[in-house]
């Protein structure tokens, strides 16, 4: 720690983001990345970018993706906005939305990055317990609030929210702000981007990380109101006012415009998760309901430390987290068809389930 470092800082518990190994013969299941290459159009669209381009900056309105995603999802350009990774999205987000005088309100068990951003930017906040199932309870929502927020499907869990739900809460909750995260959206859930022209507190964040297999590209956009999107813009433009480069842009819009890639990988991994599930069963476990490219996962007679330690042995990675109420749980990404059957049987040969069929 260092002298230099400002006192909030100092006391600053950073995001630990899952494991990226640097040897290459491991089955990694722990970041929840796509099993499944981009579209061949981006592999097309990247090949024939004109190179010399790249001594310019880019466009500062990534319009081009803009009007690709507004035609997408019928909506209107100034209803769309783009940010390095959804992550940034949602710290532009925090930033420009959730710094009030009251708490920001959000699930005791979601995404950890929210109460990062909370620390970062002195934002107080107000944690909900999930309900015994373990699903997100809306109508717990019901204090006054600087600002609502939750992932849908949620995170670490994979458990939907009903969109009647999502649109309950917004009819009583119209003077603050609610932000659904739908990074996990498409391989399941039901996304209330459907919802913005008719409540203007809402703001939705997606991601080209999971569904659309460009996690190493960093793209990340948001949808609602002209009025919302305007705010963005405003503090990414005392940010940085280039946050996505060409390559980028160039390789999210061909991902866009193949809608039937897009869509086949989608149900793969749906196809693939549902397997996975009745194979997890099968073994014993305790599956709770998903609708991502994840399954969150409990053994009743090991625990999720020793089974992630079994599995890493073996070259399987999955996510533990440890912290109270989730350590008896792995997060485990759905990988190909061919990786989910190597980790089905290597947990067959662990010595507690090697009797189980």
């Amino acid at each position: 720690m260092s002298k230099f470092w400002s006192p909030a800082i100092q006391s600053l518990v950073p995001y630990t983001p899952g494991e990226q190994p640097k040897v290459l013969d491991l089955i990694k299941l722990n970041t929840n990345e796509n099993p499944y290459p981009p579209s061949p159009a981006v592999n097309e669209a990247l090949c024939s970018f004109a190179i010399e381009r790249l001594r310019l900056y880019p466009d500062p309105d990534s319009s081009q993706l803009k009007q690709a995603l507004a035609q997408y999802h019928q909506l209107s350009e100034d209803q769309v906005f783009l940010g390095n990774g959804s992550d940034e999205v949602l710290a532009l987000a925090f930033m420009a939305f959730f710094r009030q005088s009251k708490p920001l309100l959000m699930p005791a068990v979601t995404y950890s990055f929210y109460q990062v951003y909370c620390d970062l930017f002195q934002i107080q906040f107000r944690c909900e317990p999930l309900a015994d199932d373990f699903s997100i309870d809306l109508s717990r929502y019901s204090e006054q609030n600087g600002g609502i927020i939750f992932a849908n499907p949620n995170a670490p869990t994979g458990i939907p929210v009903p969109l009647t739900e999502i649109e309950a809460l917004l009819q009583r909750n119209r003077d603050s702000l609610v932000l659904v995260d739908e990074a996990y959206v498409d391989f399941g859930g039901e996304s209330a981007i459907g919802l913005i022209d008719r409540y203007p507190n809402l703001l939705v964040t997606h991601t080209f990380s999971k569904s659309r297999s460009l996690a190493g590209l960093r793209i990340g956009a948001a949808f609602g109101h002209p009025e919302l999107i305007a705010g963005l813009e405003r503090v990414k433009n005392s940010f940085n006012s280039y946050p996505l480069d060409m390559l980028a842009v160039t390789a999210a819009v061909a991902s866009v415009q193949d809608d039937a890639y897009f869509r086949d990988i989608c149900q793969r991994i749906i196809s693939t998760r549902e397997s996975t599930v009745c194979a997890l069963k099968q073994l014993g476990f305790d599956v709770l309901p998903s609708a991502s490219n994840f399954v969150f996962v409990r053994h009743p007679s090991i625990t999720g430390s020793d089974l992630m330690q079994f599995l890493r042995e073996r070259k399987l990675l999955v996510r533990h987290f440890n912290r109270p109420g989730l350590d008896a749980f792995l997060r485990i990404t759905i990988g190909t068809d061919a990786e989910m059957q190597t980790l089905i049987d290597t947990l067959h040969s662990h010595p507690q389930l090697a009797g189980n069929h």
